[in-house]
């Protein structure tokens, strides 16, 4: 395994994206809709970028990268079509770095992700093959659909109610257990 596999909370923190093609405006909407403070570098938007900037949930800053536009940057995101930039950021980047289609030069990568409400689950092969992790993450969406999400939300309801009234730690421990056991994604599914 090359990958530490993780999920960052990026709620409030400051990430920049360069490029303002479409795959600078998937990372930014997904960098968005974790929480991050999304700060947009690029001459040219597309139209999604421009609406997310008219809408006030992105920054945009309309002129090519230079060396200092990381400052404070908790996360960086590489996705102009000039690997000289690209490289530029990488090389700038005060701590995570991704370069979209050079896992070489990222000190992350982004996998594939299922999301269903609280149920979040990640597909990589290491950057081996993007096609294949989106093929499984397709895979996925079918087998774990909104009904997960749904469980999922009652889940956190008893798991909070819970944690406040349950006070042997033993017997906390194995109520919740009993949520979640072997056969329940079957049973959520046959529920639906």
């Amino acid at each position: 395994m090359r990958y530490y596999p993780a999920f960052i909370d990026l709620a409030g923190k400051k990430a920049v994206v360069v490029g303002g093609g479409s795959v600078a405006g998937r990372k930014a909407g997904t960098l968005l809709r974790a929480g991050a403070v999304v700060t947009v570098i690029s001459p040219e938007l597309t139209a999604g970028l421009r609406r997310m900037v008219s809408g006030g949930k992105i920054s945009h800053i309309s002129r090519p990268y230079r060396k200092g536009d990381l400052k404070g940057a908790f996360l960086a995101v590489a996705a102009t079509d000039s690997e000289e930039v690209n490289r530029m950021v990488a090389e700038h980047a005060p701590s995570l770095c991704n370069v979209a289609d050079s896992p070489d030069l990222s000190n992350f990568i982004v996998p594939s992700t299922v999301d269903r409400g609280d149920l979040c689950i990640a597909v990589s092969t290491s950057g081996a093959s993007p096609a294949l992790a989106r093929s499984i993450r397709l895979e996925l969406e079918r087998i774990y659909g909104p009904e997960f999400a749904r469980y999922l939300a009652k889940l956190k309801k008893l798991r909070s109610k819970a944690m406040k009234s349950i006070a042997d730690p033993a017997a906390r421990r194995q109520y919740l257990k009993s949520l979640g056991v072997e056969d329940t994604p079957e049973i959520i599914r046959r529920k639906t």
